[in-house]
């Protein structure tokens, strides 16, 4: 309710950047439904492993393209001080392109150590309030990483560098309108939010 009432022109969401992070496997499996008759059995789907090879990728992105991604270094997760890092890597690649920023990120602890914090005041960022636990809200998880994840199905990656080319591909053959439009879904979410007195949004 205050995103749609504090708010009047949404031109601004024009100028919001979001992020987040996410594991991509270096194997990847994809359960499909099976339509099967009376007695048919159906084809087995691999397991995934326990303990799968992955690796840790970061992106931050806007109406109009990617603006930053970068894979850890195996074995590494986020700290807030990697997290400020690389806040500051986002800022280099904004530098010129914007007046104001908006930025939108979940409240995984990283993102709202008091470090993240003072490092947004910093930039001079604006942060947008977020509920907990609501990747609903967040058009990295239901709109980029949902996208991503379908183009990931099925493939096998031999090496760090065959998972960099290929994520690159997938975000190089994606549309100026297709990051457009993840992100002006903000406004009918959130108003779906208020009309359902804060029901869950699936994906869509």
């Amino acid at each position: 309710m205050e995103l749609m009432t504090s708010h009047r022109n949404y031109e601004w969401l024009h100028n919001l950047i979001t992020g987040d992070e996410k594991w991509v496997l270096y194997v990847n499996h994809t359960h499909k439904r099976q339509w099967l008759e009376a007695g048919e059995t159906g084809v087995a789907t691999p397991k995934n492993d326990l303990h799968p090879k992955k690796i840790m990728m970061s992106v931050w992105w806007g109406v109009k393209e990617i603006v930053y991604w970068e894979l850890l270094p195996t074995g590494c997760t986020i700290t807030a001080d990697l997290y400020c890092q690389q806040l500051d890597r986002v800022a280099k690649k904004l530098q010129g392109k914007q007046d104001r920023i908006y930025f939108l990120h979940d409240n995984a602890r990283p993102h709202v150590a008091k470090s993240t914090r003072k490092k947004l005041l910093k930039l001079g960022w604006i942060t947008i309030p977020h509920p907990p636990y609501s990747p609903d809200l967040a058009p990295t998880d239901y709109h980029l990483f949902h996208s991503l994840a379908n183009y990931l199905g099925e493939k096998k990656f031999n090496d760090e560098n065959d998972i960099k080319m290929d994520i690159d591909n997938f975000f190089n053959q994606k549309s100026r309108d297709f990051y457009e439009r993840g992100i002006l879904s903000l406004l009918g979410r959130w108003q779906q939010v208020i009309d359902t007195d804060g029901a869950y949004i699936g994906q869509s």
